[in-house]
């Protein structure tokens, strides 16, 4: 496992300094792989008659009006964008109160709609350059990826959180430089859970990828995930699992497993898998109840059914419920009821009473629509978009709503 070497000489990149009251601490790394891919299924290879196509003309789902209640609707600065949570406190990127660092790393709470600032000072140093890059919390963890937009060298960091803020030291978990991607990264309970890759181009292009996971508080982190090449999806959390897309059965051609673990146990045990034909890429995949949900961006030569664009619902061999529209975003919802963001707005899929409905987007937002800030199985719906001005027809503010589920 070369790259654990690699990466104890990359932390020697970066200068950590004080943010704030806090001083920064580098975490360890525990020597082990849990996960080798060598627990894999066969792959699933299914034609169209596996498919309940929700807007084929011959499908039993009906359109039915949306029954989503909306419980929150804020109103927010220009340029504020968030990431998905599993807890109460929605993650976000926003302009920053200074110059340097030109964004900063907010947190708004569902419960109140409070938008607090939470990182507005760098670790590694406020230089031109340097931004934060991306964000990801929990209840009880904030962890954010700071760069270089030039050199393209970055740190993951993470800090307790509550109440809208953060304190106590800075851990930096990772650090990295333009040979390995900024890491996708999910943050659950008092755990933060990351994926470390080689850049495309490189010299490190032929090395494998791993997964790690830390609790606040742990001076080491643990491999718990390895993969022969690039992980196809970011990490999605979804009730008591965490969902990775590794490439399996290396020795055979490319595949990928969309591979549900128990976050109980930190990742030992391997709840579900389902294996996409060969060469097939999934663009999102979450583990909800007994079932995926997963989406392919692009349209195979072979591979059969999943080899089709289109969003997918189902397990095993199938059969699979199949939304036929280009995909934009991870699949929310609860119990039998899945969001599929589509274009602007979304569908509401029930797959108990195989009806559908549609969530329009907020009015007058721009051409994207609106972007989820849920993922996997949740009790409330968050979405945020961009809404132009009445008048002038430029962006304005952002719109944030809430819908009970």
């Amino acid at each position: 496992m070369g790259l654990f070497g690699n990466n104890i000489s990359r932390r020697g990149l970066f200068r950590a300094s004080a943010a704030g009251a806090a001083t920064a601490t580098t975490i360890g790394l525990l020597a082990g792989c849990r996960h080798r891919g060598d627990e894999v299924s066969d792959p699933v290879v299914v034609d169209e008659r596996a498919a309940n196509n929700i807007l084929a003309e011959d499908s039993a789902y009906k359109e039915v009006d949306l029954a989503l209640a909306e419980q929150g609707n804020w109103t927010l600065p220009v340029g504020t964008v968030f990431r998905q949570t599993a807890g109460t406190w929605v993650p976000g990127l926003a302009a920053g109160s200074s110059a340097y660092p030109v964004v900063k790393a907010v947190a708004l709470s569902t419960q109140t709609g409070t938008l607090a600032d939470v990182v507005t000072s760098l670790v590694i140093g406020d230089e031109p350059n340097m931004a934060i890059y991306d964000v990801r919390c929990s209840d009880q963890v904030y962890a954010w990826v700071e760069m270089d937009m030039l050199k393209r060298t970055w740190a993951l960091q993470a800090q307790r959180f509550a109440d809208g803020a953060v304190s106590g030291d800075v851990s930096t978990l990772w650090t990295g430089d333009s040979e390995w991607d900024p890491p996708l990264f999910a943050v659950v309970g008092d755990a933060v859970i990351w994926q470390v890759m080689p850049a495309i181009s490189g010299s490190h292009t032929r090395d494998h990828s791993f997964c790690y996971l830390w609790h606040m508080g742990d001076r080491d982190a643990q491999a718990v995930v390895e993969s022969p090449g690039r992980f196809a999806a970011a990490p999605a959390i979804s009730g008591s699992t965490i969902t990775l897309a590794p490439r399996v059965r290396a020795d055979e051609g490319v595949y990928y497993g969309i591979t549900a673990y128990n976050l109980g146990d930190d990742l030992a045990t391997i709840v579900d898998q389902l294996v996409l034909p060969q060469s097939v890429r999934p663009f999102r995949a979450v583990r909800m109840g007994d079932r995926f949900a997963f989406s392919v961006e692009a349209n195979y030569s072979s591979g059969g059914l999943l080899g089709q664009m289109g969003t997918y619902i189902g397990m095993g061999d199938g059969p699979f419920i199949t939304l036929v529209r280009e995909p934009a975003a991870q699949v929310a919802g609860t119990n039998d009821l899945f969001i599929i963001k589509s274009r602007a707005s979304y569908f509401v899929v029930d797959t108990a009473r195989e009806t559908y409905s549609i969530l329009t987007a907020t009015n007058r937002c721009v051409d994207y629509g609106e972007y989820p800030a849920s993922e996997g199985i949740c009790s409330q719906f968050v979405t945020f978009a961009t809404v132009k001005d009445a008048t002038t027809g430029y962006p304005s503010t952002v719109s944030v709503r809430s819908f009970a589920l």
